[in-house]
């Protein structure tokens, strides 16, 4: 593979795997608008349509089946809610578009078919060539019995929709699971590539900071968000919703809760749900009351509560009662039926009742007490308060005084949903209008640079590029510390060799370099990397221990043609470490629970690698040597006297020999702080100034050419031009590149190099 070619293949994108449509060729009664997303939908094959209740998702999907089965000639099958497949049914009617309800596979006929979620166990996956999900958020649960088995069965179908309102724009494991069931990435694959897990709460996913812009490309390219059509660059006529207000009746209940001297607000869940049911009786007849100013209306009356449904039922007359407990017959004709306006008013819970159904006829609601859950209580209300709705909607919630701050948090829910949901459309927008009108999202462009000074030059741009114009064997030794496979740590750029999914990637990213380290460095000469082990962890390699970093390197570096010269352990304090990294095996505690999980910290390690051949230029540091930094084609060390005295004490070569170097200063580094960026999700850490001089004395002379492939900040160069070496680095991150020329300048002004590069 050319090294352009592997470049492509670490982008991210989903590739579209439908067909191609004419606009015009799409049924008219759909709005423009619904044209757009529907065409868009079958050419990726594969696709979410998150979009606002009372937009025509119904419609979107039924013609996208449609279209499905004209051009495969394959059947298609639509899971729904109980009541929806027969609500989808007669839209269908309304399109022109066929539509047979079944219960199992004895029902299915050519075409487009239809069924409940409950009926799902009763259908061969492997026989439709599309799968449509209406409400589709009954993936949300990861562990919830229809996501795993939907995702199971369906994995082999080539054509997929899934349809349901804007998710909680917090619930990545939703959009996760959204993409898990489109065979895009898994939900962990997802979560590792795009978000990070902070220690501080093992729960709780974000964005990386790099990621942000990638991921939303990502999401765009099989999933439209919108809450309205001008979301996507089309007018909202038609589409603006009216006015609803919520109307807030608080019961006094008058006495304590059971087993309390004093009248005191609920204050924790199980005190709310114990005050919900010793204020059952006034509160449902606080609804009956409500409903009696308006009595020929239609009305919904929500609850949360077998006793209240009961007492409801009882006490309202006309009222139909949709509980639990019910055949899916009975539900689906009461709930069809008061569509259609035979039934005027009924009662059910939101987990029944409150998902899919088109109840724009009625404008008037109750709520008999709240739970804290914000989903429910938005989807209830959207059974009416969606577009189509032509009147003011009324809510009315009933709680009773001991219940505390229900209302008040599910009002602080609904604003934080507001504002996030906003925020997740508005970054969606503009790369939906592309996607959807088949433009071109803009990237950044790769921009390589460079700036020189006095005995060095610096790049910045992809160090395999770069590598491959300095001049064979050119380069006496090079020192760098290697980058490892974490996504969006640094940058988003495919070009970062640390941005990479796996392990796997990187090796085959790094493997590009290692070849022209070989092509470049002189016969004899040495290249050391700065590395260490890597932890591995459960969230991405699936088990907790340690990899062999190091020992991967030495492989590596042996199979491209180097030697494995030597390498040097540098101790590192196992107690800052274990506060730095918050590392389980080296928790004091875990002695006390568990010692066989406790393990030492990570040192570093300088792994030293020699290219074949005799050096041509020794290194030598007896003092029958006169040294000096000569222009590139004259020799850098002349003898001038047959002895060979060193001029190194034996006590500090014992010391340099050692196989652990204990006198490194961890901190002697150069200033990160104005380099790093916001939205760097690690610190940057620069190798020790102490590590760097000790292997440039042992292994170069004054005069030589030192090289950094990634010399993030300068490091390697900052203290080469200080011992007389001249320098190249190259880096691929711009506020590194900067902070590294201002450090190089540092040097520079000092007046301690001539000018070696024009």
């Amino acid at each position: 593979m050319e090294y352009h070619e592997f470049l492509q293949s670490k982008v991210i994108e989903h590739k579209p795997s439908g067909f191609e449509v004419d606009t015009n060729s799409l049924n008219p009664m759909l709005f423009d608008w619904q044209k757009s997303i529907v065409r868009w939908s079958l050419l990726n094959g594969r696709a979410c349509l998150w979009e606002d209740c009372g937009l025509g998702k119904t419609p979107q999907q039924l013609e996208w089946a449609n279209q499905v089965n004209i051009h495969t000639g394959g059947d298609v099958l639509i899971l729904a809610p109980l009541a929806v497949s027969q609500q989808t049914t007669r839209e269908g009617v309304k399109f022109g578009i066929d539509v047979t309800a079944c219960r199992s596979m004895d029902d299915v006929k050519p075409g487009i078919n239809i069924s409940n979620y409950e009926m799902l166990h009763k259908f061969d996956a492997s026989k439709f060539i599309g799968i449509v999900l209406d409400e589709s958020s009954i993936l949300k649960s990861y562990t919830g019995k229809y996501r795993n088995a939907i995702i199971s069965e369906f994995a082999q179908t080539p054509y997929k929709l899934a349809c349901t309102a804007t998710p909680s724009p917090n619930d990545f494991i939703e959009i996760g699971n959204h993409s898990e069931f489109l065979n895009i990435l898994t939900r962990p694959e997802m979560l590792s590539t795009f978000f990070i897990n902070d220690a501080s709460d093992t729960g709780t996913w974000r964005l990386k900071g790099y990621a942000e812009k990638e991921f939303w490309k990502w999401l765009c390219s099989w999933a439209i968000m919108i809450n309205k059509p001008s979301d996507i660059g089309y007018p909202d006529d038609g589409f603006i919703l009216p006015e609803i207000k919520y109307h807030e009746h608080i019961i006094s209940h008058g006495k304590p809760l059971s087993g309390r001297l004093f009248i005191e607000n609920a204050s924790t869940l199980n005190e709310r749900r114990k005050a919900r049911k010793e204020s059952i009786e006034s509160r449902c007849q606080k609804a009956k009351d409500i409903i009696a100013e308006k009595p020929d209306e239609p009305w919904i009356v929500w609850c949360g509560l077998n006793d209240e449904s009961k007492m409801l039922a009882e006490i309202i007359p006309g009222i139909v009662e949709i509980k639990g407990a019910d055949s899916n017959e009975h539900k689906t004709n009461s709930m069809l039926g008061f569509s259609d306006g035979t039934i005027g008013k009924i009662i059910s819970k939101a987990k029944i009742s409150g998902w899919g159904m088109n109840w724009q006829h009625c404008s008037n609601v109750v709520f008999v007490g709240l739970s804290d859950s914000y989903e429910a209580f938005y989807q209830a209300t959207r059974r009416t308060w969606r577009f189509g709705q032509q009147n003011e909607v009324n809510v009315h919630i009933v709680t009773a005084d001991i219940e505390g701050s229900v209302l008040q948090n599910i009002k602080r829910k609904e604003k934080d949903f507001i504002h996030m949901r906003d925020e997740m459309v508005k970054n969606m927008s503009d790369i939906s209008k592309a996607e959807l009108a088949d433009g071109k999202i803009k990237t950044i462009k790769y921009q390589p640079a460079h700036e020189s000074g006095i005995g060095w030059k610096m790049y910045h741009g992809d160090c395999v590029e770069v590598s491959k114009h300095i001049e064979t064997e050119s380069i006496h030794y090079s020192i760098f510390s290697l980058p490892f496979a974490s996504l969006f740590t640094y940058s988003a750029s495919e070009r970062d060799m640390g941005n990479c999914r796996n392990h796997k990637e990187f090796w085959e990213h790094f493997n590009f370099l290692i070849p022209e380290l070989l092509r470049v460095t002189m016969t004899g000469r040495l290249v050391s990397i700065h590395c260490m082990n890597l932890p591995a962890l459960i969230s991405k390699d699936g088990f907790m221990g340690i990899k062999d970093f190091r020992g991967e390197i030495i492989k590596a570096f042996v199979d491209a043609g180097f030697i494995f010269h030597s390498e040097v352990v540098i101790w590192k304090d196992p107690l800052l470490q274990a506060v730095r990294t918050k590392m389980l095996t080296l928790a004091h505690k875990q002695i006390s629970k568990d010692s066989s999980r406790c393990a030492m910290g990570l040192p570093d390690y300088i792994v030293t690698m020699r290219k074949p051949g005799t050096n041509p230029e020794p290194i030598a540091h007896g003092r029958g040597f006169e040294t000096y930094a000569g222009e590139m084609d004259e020799p850098k060390v002349q003898k001038t006297n047959s002895a060979r005295t060193n001029k190194y004490s034996h006590e500090v070569w014992q010391r340099y020999a050692s196989p652990v170097w204990f006198d490194i200063r961890q901190t002697n580094t150069l200033n990160i702080q104005s380099a790093r960026s916001e939205k760097d999700e690690k610190h940057i850490c620069p190798l020790q100034l102490d590590t760097i001089e000790r292997c440039l004395e042992l292994w170069s002379n004054p005069g030589d050419l030192v090289f950094s492939p990634f010399a993030g900040i300068g490091s390697e160069g900052y203290q080469a031009l200080k011992m007389g070496r001249k320098f190249i680095g190259i880096e691929l991150k711009k506020e590194y590149f900067n902070q590294s020329i201002k450090n190089l300048m540092q040097v520079e002004n000092g007046g301690v190099q001539k000018q070696l590069f024009k």
